[in-house]
């Protein structure tokens, strides 16, 4: 049967298409994924070179060495990092909420230069022994040569979408070793949705970055869980009350965060300096607790074995843990949130483990199901993503019974951390810069879509003093059924109508000024106005257009149906690239 050329996405040139963006998915992945592999190798081989891993510190048979790197490597990687920021347009390393944004807004085009220095600073702070992670760089990384591509093979912004989206997979399959966790990671954090278009080249990325992972480089997994013993009934209640303490964990980790960059821009200290400090400040508490130090993936290995930390010891590690984080990444230094995430969790678990042994005096079989439910029902809620977060504990483990108890505890971390935090970090980062995704794609597309572009200079301006006659003459033979009142400078000083003017003649005569019948409850836009904020404008006014002002100053008028024009174009936009027509 012939193809209907009538029908979108029908025909030997759409498949054709398609087939190319597949292929161009699994190049993504296979650059990215060698890229997250070098960079993790490299930032092993700095942490062994610079006396920051616990094998080299241990091996080392100078202390006093020891304690001079200890302070030493974190400040000057420090002093190093906030310089490379300093490079930046924005003055602050970019993560992966920057790479939504750019997905959310259908902007795209990460810039590459800024993703290069970002990657070159996170790599200086984890070889540095900053307490910080690797999966926000590496993904920020992938997502950057997803975008490198498109704009290289000169595609469009909804292929640009789904290239980020296939090195944000490519990069988190290969750190993990887990490919379903890195598709479903792509839709659930970067796209928000799942079109079929999008699917297939970013389930490609994922696969060949899972095998170069696996098979090229033979990478090892995050950790290893033997043999399980199977929970008690009962213990599902306390997975499912981990769950929701582990929101309330999650919640103080992200406001420590931003708490500690607001005290960080109130400090009499240049930019470029803060990092410093809280590299001296960390390598300073390090000298009593190094596990605090680097990503800390030997202290989560330990955590999931009984007995291998006391409860005070869980107990102290995780408060340090998460304050070193926040210091670090509260002060500039370039690192993502969800390692350090998974090793509070992990703790934070592990913890409630000791505790319910302790008060019970139950045998720790069952131990590492409160390690791993720990470590999920903190994790979900940063990244804001509980599907991937019970993907990588099953992809990690193999075990099904594990996943389930990880369940529990996510069914209700995720939707206790969203009502009281926000849905992610990344989401509450992102408010904090103006850009409010918690409404939905429309709603953040109205929001980045400035009025100015359908603002228009086509309308009637009368001068504040003409008659009655003179304005509605001129509304008259211009077809129009407003002014605009500016004076000879420009000011703006109402708007009026052609209804109000007929009303007015009818009442005082052709001779009154038409600034008499000016409405002074009439809303006015900004040239920084959005379109969304127009549109909620549109709900308290009656008429064809609202007026921009600057500083006083009438610019143009942005009508009505443009604005309408605009927000059905853009809704248009959205369900076909989510339909997979895009």
């Amino acid at each position: 049967m012939t193809p209907d050329p009538t029908l979108p996405g029908r025909g030997p040139l759409p498949v054709l298409r398609f087939l190319g963006l597949v292929l161009l998915g699994a190049v993504i992945g296979g650059v990215a994924a060698l890229f997250a592999a070098g960079f993790v190798r490299s930032v092993l081989w700095l942490n062994e070179l610079l006396l920051i891993s616990p094998r080299s510190r241990v091996m080392l048979p100078y202390p006093g060495l020891l304690v001079l790197a200890t302070i030493a490597v974190p400040s000057l990687g420090g002093l190093i990092v906030g310089h490379l920021h300093s490079r930046i347009p924005e003055r602050r390393p970019h993560t992966p909420a920057d790479a939504i944004a750019a997905v959310q807004t259908r902007r795209g085009r990460l810039p590459a230069r800024a993703g290069g220095i970002t990657a070159l600073s996170a790599l200086i702070s984890l070889g540095a022994g900053a307490s910080v992670g690797q999966y926000g760089p590496l993904v920020h990384l992938g997502a950057t040569l997803g975008s490198l591509g498109a704009r290289l093979l000169h595609l469009g912004r909804s292929e640009d979408n789904i290239t980020i989206a296939c090195g944000v997979a490519a990069a988190i399959a290969t750190a993990f070793n887990a490919p379903l966790a890195g598709i479903i990671f792509a839709h659930e954090v970067v796209l928000r949705h799942y079109a079929l278009r999008a699917f297939a080249p970013i389930a490609a990325a994922a696969i060949v970055g899972h095998v170069i992972a696996t098979q090229a480089l033979a990478q090892g997994a995050l950790f290893h869980v033997a043999d399980t013993a199977v929970p008690r009934a009962w213990e599902f209640g306390l997975f499912v009350a981990i769950g929701g303490l582990g929101a309330l964990v999650a919640g103080a980790y992200m406001h420590a965060i931003l708490g500690v960059g607001r005290l960080a821009s109130r400090l009499p200290l240049r930019a470029e300096l803060r990092p410093a400090l809280a590299g001296a400040m960390l390598g300073t508490l390090a000298l009593w607790v190094p596990d605090i130090l680097g990503m800390g993936q030997e202290t989560l290995r330990f955590a999931t074995i009984p007995g291998a930390f006391g409860g005070g010891e869980l107990l102290l590690v995780l408060i340090l843990k998460l304050a070193a984080t926040a210091l670090c990444l509260g002060m500039g230094f370039s690192g993502g949130v969800l390692s350090p995430a998974l090793v509070i969790g992990t703790l934070f678990g592990a913890l409630c483990g000791t505790l319910v042994a302790s008060i019970s005096g139950a045998s720790q079989e069952t131990f590492i199901f409160y390690a791993v439910c720990g470590m999920v029902a903190v994790t979900a809620p940063v990244i804001g993503a509980p599907l991937t977060s019970l993907l990588i504990v099953f992809e990690l483990t193999g075990n099904y019974a594990l996943t389930t108890a990880a369940l529990a505890s996510v069914t209700l971390a995720s939707p206790i951390a969203a009502q009281l935090f926000g849905r992610s970090l990344f989401d509450i980062q992102l408010h904090g810069r103006g850009l409010d995704l918690s409404s939905g794609r429309d709603r953040a597309l109205l929001m980045d879509t400035p009025v100015i572009d359908y603002m228009t200079q086509d309308c009637v301006t009368l001068s504040p003093d003409a008659t009655l006659d003179e304005a509605i003459t001129t509304l008259a033979r211009e077809r129009h059924s407003e002014a605009y009142l500016v004076d000879e400078r420009g000011r703006y000083h109402g708007c009026v109508s052609l209804a109000e003017l007929e009303a007015a003649r009818q009442e005082a005569g052709l001779h009154r000024r038409t600034r008499g019948c000016v409405d002074p409850e009439r809303p006015t836009l900004r040239l920084g106005s959005t379109l969304w904020e127009a549109m909620a404008l549109l709900e308290e006014v009656t008429g064809e257009a609202l007026a921009v002002v600057d500083e006083g100053v009438f610019r143009g008028v942005v009508y009505e149906v443009h604005i309408a024009h605009a927000y059905l174009h853009q809704s248009d936009a959205l369900r076909r690239e989510e339909h997979g027509h895009g």
